[in-house]
């Protein structure tokens, strides 16, 4: 079942970076913005074991208009992958959006989360790019 709440920046990390920075030092799971008042961070818990992270940053797309949120920092642990996890993440995120009057949720999506988030109504708004130490990306976005 799990329950997700707000969580602190530092707690990210815990899920952050065996998923997303694994063999890279902790650092690297700190993002800009993290400790920004208009950022939130929530997170997913089962049995007190926190599964899944994810973190919106208000923060404009270029090419949208303005009360847009940056979706950061997604990561489900591997054991609980496949389970719903993450979107259940992505819909609290959603309606915690709607909440701060945000209009749309954009990310830097890898590969390989494409079809994941496609799934979620997210479409393919960028040709993909490069992040330096990262790989290949799509920025997505939604309209909420």
């Amino acid at each position: 079942m799990g329950i997700i709440k707000f969580i602190t920046p530092d707690e990210t990390v815990v899920v952050r970076h065996p998923v997303l920075r694994e063999g890279k030092p902790i650092d690297s799971c700190i993002f800009p913005g993290d400790e920004l008042p208009t950022t939130f961070h929530l997170g997913f818990y089962e049995d007190d074991e926190l599964l899944g992270v994810v973190t919106l940053l208000k923060n404009n797309y270029t090419e949208a208009p303005a009360e847009g949120f940056q979706l950061r920092g997604m990561a489900v642990l591997t054991i609980a992958q496949g389970k719903g996890v993450g979107g259940k993440l992505v819909a609290k995120a959603e309606e915690e959006v709607k909440k701060r009057e945000g209009t749309y949720i954009w990310m830097n999506a890898r590969i390989k989360a494409v079809p994941f988030y496609a799934g979620l109504n997210y479409e393919v708004v960028s040709d993909v790019f490069d992040i330096p130490k990262v790989g290949a990306h799509y920025t997505m976005l939604k309209k909420i």
